[in-house]
């Protein structure tokens, strides 16, 4: 599979509640042009939207976030994710995803965790929580003595605040929600998912 960094300038980060809404979201969000879609595992519902997902859209390349343990890793595989995003990484749980067979984004949000990644081979990652962690100008900071590190930012980034991340040279992508807006949802107003995908997927 090609890098998870590169499929998309955007991963929508998804919370689903109902498995219900997984397939049409999901077909929302490849229509406006972002396939790569993280489904977190916050829910009791999200290994279900998973299974529904990459069974039923397959032109989505469906992922699975808030990966924190390996039963967590054997859980998302499992169901059909096809690489995962930690939102931090122990020895253990890095194990855990390289045995899995799919790409993985481990989180950081210092240098020292960018580096030990590094030293174990890890060049790409999530930088997470973004904004919170220092967002654009520590990862242009981090350019400099790291170059062989390349993220993806999450936390906290919107349509206003992702060109300056996509405009870094360490940054292949960035996640976000904003095109998922929680009323929309609700109201299964998928055009308009679709319309917010589309101008998510426009930043280059």
């Amino acid at each position: 599979m090609t890098s998870v960094l590169d499929l998309a300038p955007v991963v929508p980060v998804v919370v689903v509640d109902d498995v219900a809404d997984a397939v049409p979201l999901a077909r929302a969000l490849v229509a406006g042009g972002l396939p790569a879609i993280e489904v977190t595992l916050r829910t009791p519902a999200a290994p279900d939207a998973i299974r529904a997902i990459a069974a039923e859209v397959p032109e989505a390349v469906v992922g699975a976030g808030t990966v924190i343990s390996a039963g967590t890793v054997t859980e998302a595989v499992s169901a059909g994710a096809r690489f995962l995003v930690s939102p931090g990484w122990t020895d253990t749980l890095l194990a855990a995803m390289r045995a899995s067979g799919v790409p993985f984004l481990p989180g950081v949000s210092t240098t020292s965790e960018v580096v030990a990644l590094l030293e174990r081979g890890v060049t790409e990652m999530k930088f997470f929580p973004a904004e919170a962690a220092g967002g654009t100008a520590y990862l242009k900071s981090l350019s400099g003595p790291l170059p062989q590190a390349r993220f993806c930012p999450t936390g906290g980034i919107s349509l206003a605040s992702a060109p300056s991340y996509l405009a870094l040279k360490n940054v292949g992508c960035v996640g976000g929600s904003w095109m998922l807006p929680p009323d929309a949802i609700m109201s299964k107003d998928w055009a308009r998912v679709e319309k917010l995908a589309r101008e998510a997927s426009a930043l280059r």
